[in-house]
């Protein structure tokens, strides 16, 4: 081999990661959809208090370990509700036939990476209604995709609660500022819905769910500690419920490998009277 051989090998797969980092998403751009809703809900007994989780299933590539963990005994098990993110229709259906859970996914654009559909699913044993896809603003710096919101209002036994599941723009792709506005988009859309309301994924920092906290929303997750390597991306928060239980919300950690990211749940009631 020549000595400039091993420069040439460098070289190739310097463009060849490149390539890869630069491969741009097809985003889904019609702002009414797809919205795609199915699976059968079950219903559990009624209960005072409402349980909220929500798991990043990195590219929903192994969604029987997030199954066998959802399953498990603890925190996560029984969910009201189950906010899902980085999923395709066919994870999303394998969670909800296991769970038997009702669903509503919708994805955002075929990643680059995996060549799925990429995107955010809402599943719960109560009925979901006016399901819809909530655009968000802003494109990847790279790869041009661009994410969307799913929202859906659950029929629960504490009462009617709107529901938004979220996963906003990692770092690389935008910055805090952009994320705060995905946020603000969130917000925008829920300013018309004047009862109790959660919105649960995977924020990739903290100033959107900064963003929903500082427009008088309870924030739960705040101090759970990391979720994903160094960080505190999944995060719980709601507007007119309270806290219920101590502690009322923690990250689990994800022993079967399912994911990147450890799930997270919390626990919330009705507020009582002033």
């Amino acid at each position: 081999m020549s000595a400039r051989d091993p420069c040439l090998c460098a070289v190739t797969g310097l463009l060849v990661a490149c390539a890869l980092a630069c491969a741009t998403a097809r985003n889904y751009d019609d702002p009414a959809g797809p919205v795609l809703v199915g699976g059968g809900a079950p219903r559990v007994a009624a209960r005072p208090q409402l349980r909220v989780v929500t798991f990043n299933i990195k590219f929903a590539e192994h969604v029987d370990r997030a199954v066998e963990l959802l399953l498990r005994p603890g925190p996560l098990r029984d969910p009201d509700i189950l906010v899902l993110q980085e999923m395709d229709e066919a994870g999303t259906k394998e969670v909800a036939r296991a769970l038997g859970l009702a669903y509503v996914y919708v994805p955002s654009a075929v990643h680059p990476m995996s060549h799925r559909d990429f995107g955010v699913a809402i599943l719960s044993p109560w009925p979901l209604e006016a399901p819809r896809k909530v655009p968000l603003p802003h494109e990847h710096r790279f790869r041009h995709l661009r994410r969307a919101a799913v929202t859906a209002t659950a029929l629960t036994p504490v009462g009617s609660i709107r529901v938004y599941g979220v996963h906003l723009e990692s770092p690389s792709g935008l910055w805090d500022g952009d994320r705060r506005d995905q946020a603000r988009a969130v917000l925008a859309d829920a300013a018309g819905w004047h009862g109790p309301l959660v919105v649960a994924g995977d924020f990739n920092g903290r100033g959107g769910a900064e963003e929903i906290a500082d427009a008088g929303f309870l924030w739960p997750t705040e101090r759970i500690g990391h979720t994903v390597r160094f960080f505190t991306f999944d995060h719980v928060l709601a507007r007119g419920l309270c806290l219920a239980g101590e502690p009322a919300a923690a990250a689990v950690r994800d022993e079967t490998h399912a994911s990147d990211h450890d799930p997270v749940w919390a626990v919330l009631r009705p507020c009582p009277p002033p």
